[in-house]
């Protein structure tokens, strides 16, 4: 069996990627809240944050189920994991933990779960039909499900990558049996749906989400990104030209932008 989620797994265990990686949050912690909304937790409920990062949204859940509830994030990325740890234990949150995993095929201690959750975290599967099955199975009958996840990359025109054509090698093609990977995997909204009713959820709703936070510049591209999506170093002076005249209409002030977001939340309950 060819290795799962081969790329992203080097991807998010790459330390020059994961160091930035905080420069990164502020755009989307614009849909923690939205997020949180959709899931309406209650005190004592049992979390399982899919894709949990940082861990910012995993502590938020921890504090809203309260100490009766546990929540537990999993994630393929080790330092993220280990940074997440880190803030729960500044934050003061004994009941969220976190543990290194592929959503795809890996089993989480402690199912079932009562919710499933996720922001920006389940885009990034290269075989999604098993990986939300195995999501599902991990949810006790009647838990829900709630996650975040992009529209399509044309309504968000924010993203630099289309820009970059020619300056960073395309996206490599997914291996037989695979899907592609990346922000924009679930955009389509029906057939999102199609997946998560093939892994066994019900009564699937969807609602899109229109945010513009105004954030840093370098919270969307920077140097390092350009360098992880394979810009090579005689392009680079080209590269940062491309998305300077990019970055500009969105730009507020010297530094800084506002950028308009378009997301979808998922909400489902599992058979």
């Amino acid at each position: 069996m060819t290795e799962a989620n081969a790329a992203e797994r080097r991807r998010w265990n790459n330390d020059q990627w994961v160091a930035v990686w905080p420069k990164r949050e502020p755009m989307t912690d614009t849909v923690t809240p939205f997020l949180l909304e959709s899931l309406a937790l209650t005190a004592g409920e049992r979390v399982l944050d899919v894709g949990s990062g940082g861990g910012r949204t995993t502590i938020a859940a921890g504090q809203a189920v309260g100490p009766a509830g546990q929540v537990i994030g999993a994630d393929i990325s080790v330092a993220l994991c280990d940074l997440a740890a880190t803030r729960a234990a500044e934050a003061g949150v004994d009941n969220v933990s976190f543990a290194v995993a592929d959503m795809q095929y890996d089993t989480v201690a402690g199912a079932s779960f009562d919710v499933v959750m996720s922001q920006f975290g389940v885009m990034f599967f290269d075989e999604p039909e098993t990986a939300f099955a195995n999501i599902h199975s991990h949810l006790a009958p009647g838990g829900r499900i709630a996650f975040s996840c992009w529209q399509p990359m044309d309504q968000n025109p924010w993203f630099a990558g289309p820009a970059l054509a020619g300056l960073a090698p395309p996206p490599p093609e997914p291996e037989p049996g695979k899907s592609p990977t990346g922000p924009f995997a679930l955009g389509d909204h029906e057939r999102t749906q199609a997946i998560l009713e093939s892994a066994g959820f019900a009564n699937v709703q969807r609602t899109p989400h229109h945010a513009e936070p105004e954030v840093p510049q370098d919270a969307l591209v920077d140097e390092a990104q350009l360098r992880m999506m394979g810009v090579p170093e005689e392009k680079m002076d080209a590269a940062r030209a491309v998305v300077a005249k990019h970055l500009a209409r969105f730009q507020t002030t010297p530094g800084m932008a506002k950028f308009p977001l378009e997301f979808q939340i998922f909400h489902a309950t599992a058979n």
